[in-house]
């Protein structure tokens, strides 16, 4: 897991990468969520793929409200539902 600040959103990216704990599914959604408890910033959920033919075998463990990122099209991103694109989401 990565992890950066940006710092004019007050943001904290947590980038996973799937080839390394699996997606950001529900689980370790909530196993992020504590470890960064009391951190100054709203967290924003990435899983990055090294391409979409991996992302489709974990489609469906990918958390709501989180984002995915694949490496061979690296300028786009999917977008898991929610109220918002590349955000956090209150807890």
């Amino acid at each position: 897991m990565l992890s950066f600040i940006m710092k004019k959103k007050n943001w904290i990216i947590l980038l996973e990468a799937v080839t390394s704990h699996g997606p950001v599914d529900g689980k370790r959604r909530e196993e992020l969520a504590n470890l960064f408890i009391g951190a100054k910033g709203s967290l924003v959920y990435i899983t990055a793929f090294p391409n979409r033919s991996a992302m489709t075998k974990y489609l469906g463990q990918v958390s709501w409200e989180t984002e995915v990122w694949v490496a061979d099209a690296p300028t786009h991103m999917i977008h898991f539902n929610g109220i918002r694109f590349l955000g956090p989401y209150d807890s």
